[in-house]
């Protein structure tokens, strides 16, 4: 029997994004390069969260599930805004 991942089940989500208005954006990118913990680059289930090779955390909405991982584990600095 075939085991269901993850990127199986993301694969099954329709999105219909706001390129002008994201429902979540990071409000101080420089906040994320003083983040020790930088929780949401792991904590995120579809993986919005990348960090640049300049050390910036970078967030593509685009595959986000809206599950909240991120608003938690984002407690170091409180740097994500949501609508």
């Amino acid at each position: 029997m075939k085991r269901t991942t993850v990127d199986d089940k993301l694969y099954t989500v329709l999105f219909n994004v706001h390129k002008d208005h994201p429902h979540i954006k990071i409000l101080d990118p420089d906040a994320c390069m003083k983040c020790a913990k930088k929780y949401c680059l792991h904590a995120c289930p579809a993986k919005c969260y990348t960090q640049e090779p300049d050390g910036r955390v970078s967030l593509n909405v685009d595959g986000c599930l809206e599950c909240c991982t991120c608003r938690i584990s984002c407690d170091e600095f409180n740097n994500l805004e949501w609508n």
